[in-house]
C-alpha cells in the first residue's frame, strides 16, 4: 500500500486524486491533506480518509476543530505544508497548490526522499534548475500531472532508442481563440472564466484564456524533458482530445489521446510505472468526427512570445514573468484592471527587472517579490 500526501486537497486536482484513492482503498492510504481556506471541505475529507495530519494555510485554532476530527494532527500556514511534504511518513507527495508557494514544498519533499507528483508548474517555472538538480541527486524523477506533460511523458515511454526532436504541446485556445485582439483586451471576468473544455480553478482558467498557462507549460516542458524552447511547438487543438505529442528523429510522431478528465494523468502519476482504472472512459472517435490543429497567434496572445523570450534571457526572467502574472491575474479577478492589462503589466515587469539572478531560493523569492511590486505600482 502506498501512502500519499496531498497538498491542495480541496482543489480540482486534489479532489480528483482523492476520488482515485477511494476507488483503490487497498492500494492507497492518505497520510496528509492540506488546503488553503476551504475548511468545511477539508473537514469532510478528513472524516472520509482519516489522514494522520491535516493543515490549513489560512490557519485554524484548536477550538475550531470539530470534536470528531481531533484524532488528526492539525497545523497551520507554511509549517503545515512542510510537515505534509517532508515530516509525515509518505511514499508520494502530490503538490497541487497554486503558484510559487509550491516550490518550497517540492524541494522539501525531494529532500525527504519522497516521490513528487507535480501539478504545480510554477515550481519548475521559477526554480526548474534547482528542482531538477535535486531530483537527480535523490534519484526521484519528477512525475508530471499536468495533462500535457503527462501525455509527453507517456509518449516518451515508447521511445526506445528513437531520439525525440520536438515536443508538440497542445492547447485548447481557451474561450478567446476566435476573438479579435482588441476584443480580447476588453474581456470581462465572467468571459475569461468560461473555459470551453476544462473545469479548473479561477487562476488557471484566466491563464488559459490569456494563454499564459501555455507559456508556463513551455517553461515546465523545457525542464522536465530537457528540451530547448525552440523545439517546443504549441499547437492549438480546440477539441482537447490529443493532449500532446512527440516528434522523433526517424520522423515518427507519437501522441496521447484521451477525454478531458484529469483523473487519467493523476492516476498515471500515482501508479507509475503500472496502470490502474480511473473511472474515465476513452474518447469516442466516431462521436468526435474530426480533429483540428491551428498555429497559435502570438499577436493576439503575446504570452507565448514572452515565455520563450524569458527562457532565452535566463536568470530570474521566468520567475519575474510568473510573479507578475500571478499578481496581475489576482487584480483582474478583483476587477481592478482590464484583461489586456495583464499582458501590459507582465511586459513592464520583465522590462524593468531584466538581469536579476536566480541561483538560489532566496534570489528566486526576491525576484518574485520585486515582480509583484512592479505590478502593484501600476
Amino acid at each position: 500500500m502506498k501512502k500519499i500526501a496531498i497538498l491542495g486537497s480541496t482543489g480540482s486536482i486534489g479532489t480528483q486524486a482523492l476520488d482515485i484513492c477511494a476507488r483503490h482503498p487497498e492500494e492507497y492510504r492518505v497520510a496528509a491533506l492540506t488546503a488553503k481556506s476551504s475548511r468545511e471541505k477539508l473537514f469532510e475529507q478528513v472524516r472520509t480518509f482519516r489522514p494522520e495530519m491535516a493543515g490549513l494555510m489560512d490557519g485554524i485554532r484548536e477550538d475550531e476543530i470539530p470534536e470528531d476530527l481531533r484524532f488528526c494532527r492539525w497545523m497551520s500556514g507554511a509549517e503545515a505544508l512542510h510537515a505534509a511534504a517532508a515530516e509525515v511518513e509518505a511514499d508520494q507527495v502530490l503538490v497541487s497548490i497554486v503558484g510559487i508557494a509550491g516550490l518550497q514544498s517540492v524541494m522539501d519533499a525531494l529532500q525527504a526522499g519522497r516521490q513528487v507528483l507535480l501539478a504545480n508548474k510554477e515550481a519548475l517555472v521559477t526554480g526548474g534548475h534547482l528542482v531538477m538538480d535535486l531530483a537527480k541527486k535523490t534519484g526521484k524523477p519528477i512525475l508530471p500531472v499536468d495533462s500535457e506533460h503527462s501525455a509527453i511523458f507517456q509518449c516518451l515511454q515508447a521511445a526506445g532508442a528513437n531520439k525525440p526532436t520536438k515536443i508538440l504541446l497542445t492547447a485548447s485556445g481557451g474561450p478567446f481563440r476566435t476573438w479579435e485582439k482588441e476584443r480580447i483586451r476588453t474581456a470581462t471576468r465572467s468571459q475569461a472564466l468560461k473555459h470551453p473544455n476544462w473545469n479548473m480553478g479561477a487562476k488557471i482558467t484566466v491563464d488559459s484564456a490569456s494563454m499564459f498557462n501555455k507559456g508556463l507549460e513551455i517553461m515546465e516542458a523545457r525542464w522536465l524533458f530537457d528540451m530547448p524552447e525552440d523545439r517546443i511547438q504549441v499547437v492549438v487543438h480546440p477539441e482537447s482530445v490529443v493532449h500532446s505529442a512527440i516528434e522523433f528523429e526517424d520522423g515518427a510522431v507519437l501522441a496521447q489521446l484521451g477525454a478531458p478528465d484529469m483523473r487519467v494523468p493523476i492516476g498515471y502519476a500515482m501508479s507509475y510505472p503500472a496502470r490502474m482504472t480511473t473511472g474515465v472512459k476513452g474518447p469516442d472517435l466516431f462521436q468526435i468526427g474530426k480533429m483540428t490543429f491551428e498555429e497559435p497567434d502570438e499577436e493576439k496572445f503575446p504570452s507565448l512570445r514572452m515565455a520563450k523570450d524569458a527562457l532565452k534571457a535566463g536568470g530570474a526572467a521566468c520567475t519575474v514573468l510568473n510573479g507578475a502574472n500571478e499578481e496581475a491575474v489576482a487584480a483582474f479577478l478583483r476587477e481592478e484592471i482590464t484583461f489586456g492589462e495583464i499582458y501590459d503589466l507582465v511586459a513592464r515587469a520583465l522590462d524593468k527587472l531584466s538581469g536579476l539572478m536566480a541561483d538560489s531560493l532566496d534570489e528566486i523569492y526576491e525576484a518574485d517579490r520585486k515582480a509583484r511590486e512592479v505590478v502593484r505600482e501600476r
